[in-house]
């Protein structure tokens, strides 16, 4: 497997197009036939596949576009002993059809970072040639997704994965240039993703992109430990028990003076509440001193055990409070208690990456034909924010009670 990652204008995709191209040549001058499968996630029709790089990196090339035909929908070799023709796929809508493909030589798949594992399960095994190969090329965005898990964090003496950016293309045009100075001004917060092959922090429109860029700058983002004379403070968004459930998360935290010190976070999917309460108590959050903080629907029975997640906890020795139904607009009402809250809040960095992750991801969904915002964009992220917005919902100014301080759940109208 030969792969590369990075940001734009790279030369990523002209290159492996290329590249693909010299070696469809070499195979049919001597004599073997076959396919380039060409793959992307998703490719609607031609117009969304690498067919057009295919054919302006041959006719880069006079030496190599003298021994193709390139048509209108279609590129293979000519003129040698044998043929090598490229095939173009998307692997949402058509994977299963990859089963039935012949003799692929090569498969190239270009903007992987959306390919999901059962893609790849399906996809890899098709390459059944001794000598077949696997390309992938993709711009990172998340460290779980299928293309970084398989190709990158793997670390498999097999694959040949390399980085590459703007600064390693030789002919890095002048206009990206501009636009790539004209980013890291304008837009620092994507800069890295865009142009330096990092993980996407923030997307577009993400409501917490701007606060988690002054948390890291004015230090807040760092080595956070307990206090151990403190209460701890578990905030949930229930998930289910069954194979399509949302996810379950908790936010732990401590509510100190002013601040909000955020200490960990948690997240699964598909596991029962025994699960949730097992990691509780091998972190150390122990009933003595950890309470739980639930969102209306805590109250009600899970789908597969027929019990209340309130119900649940209390068996457990834990103390519980549920947080009333802010009725119409909650998730939003949690975004603006968040964004107002956020100067005071601490995060230990190393156990809460995969929810800073989330909330730097949770963003407005949008109507793009009408320019509108449509409310919080349910996805990945939407657990994590909504547990998060529930700690800042909770949150009130403290009175003082001896040495801690005593917080109470508010309804907010």
């Amino acid at each position: 497997m030969r792969g590369a990652y990075g940001g734009r204008g790279s030369g990523k995709t002209r290159s492996f197009a290329k590249m693909s191209a010299v070696k469809a040549y070499m195979w049919a001058a001597a004599g073997r036939s076959g396919q380039v499968l060409c793959g992307r996630q998703f490719m609607k029709t031609l117009a969304d596949s690498s067919l057009e790089e295919i054919k302006q990196a041959i006719k880069e090339e006079l030496w190599l576009a003298g021994h193709f035909d390139i048509g209108e929908t279609y590129v293979r070799t000519k003129g040698l002993p044998g043929e090598v023709y490229y095939t173009f796929i998307g692997l949402d809508r058509n994977i299963d059809s990859v089963k039935s493909q012949a003799r692929i030589l090569l498969a190239w798949v270009d903007e992987a970072e959306p390919v999901t594992e059962e893609a790849w399960t399906k996809l890899i095994p098709t390459l059944r040639e001794e000598d077949s190969e696997l390309w992938v090329t993709w711009n990172p965005e998340r460290k779980n997704s299928a293309t970084h898990k398989r190709f990158r964090a793997a670390n498999d003496s097999r694959y040949k994965v390399v980085e590459l950016n703007w600064r390693d293309n030789p002919r890095f045009p002048a206009i990206l240039e501009r636009q790539r100075q004209r980013d890291m001004q304008q837009r620092p917060d994507q800069y890295g993703h865009i142009w330096e092959g990092d993980f996407v922090t923030a997307v577009e429109g993400a409501y917490f992109a701007q606060s988690l860029n002054e948390a890291k700058a004015g230090g807040r983002i760092g080595r956070v430990p307990p206090d151990p004379l403190m209460t701890l403070r578990a905030f949930v968004d229930i998930g289910g028990t069954g194979a399509r459930a949302d996810n379950f998360v908790i936010w732990i935290a401590q509510f100190i003076g002013k601040e909000i010190r955020v200490l960990d976070h948690y997240e699964a999917q598909g596991q029962d509440a025994a699960t949730h309460v097992a990691w509780l108590r091998e972190k150390g959050y122990d009933t003595k001193r950890c309470q739980i903080w639930l969102p209306h629907d805590g109250e009600k029975q899970d789908s597969v055990f027929d019990a209340s997640y309130e119900g649940f906890f209390r068996q457990t020795g834990y103390k519980v409070t549920v947080i009333p139904n802010q009725g119409k607009g909650a998730a939003k009402m949690r975004v603006e208690a968040a964004r107002r809250l956020f100067p005071a809040i601490w995060f230990n960095a190393d156990t809460t990456e995969g929810g800073r992750d989330a909330l730097g991801w949770y963003h407005e969904k949008k109507d793009d034909e009408r320019g509108i915002g449509l409310g919080p964009e349910h996805d990945w992220s939407s657990h994590s924010a909504d547990a998060f917005g529930l700690m800042c919902v909770a949150y009130e100014e403290p009175k003082a009670a001896n040495n801690d301080w005593v917080f109470s759940a508010r309804k907010v109208v």
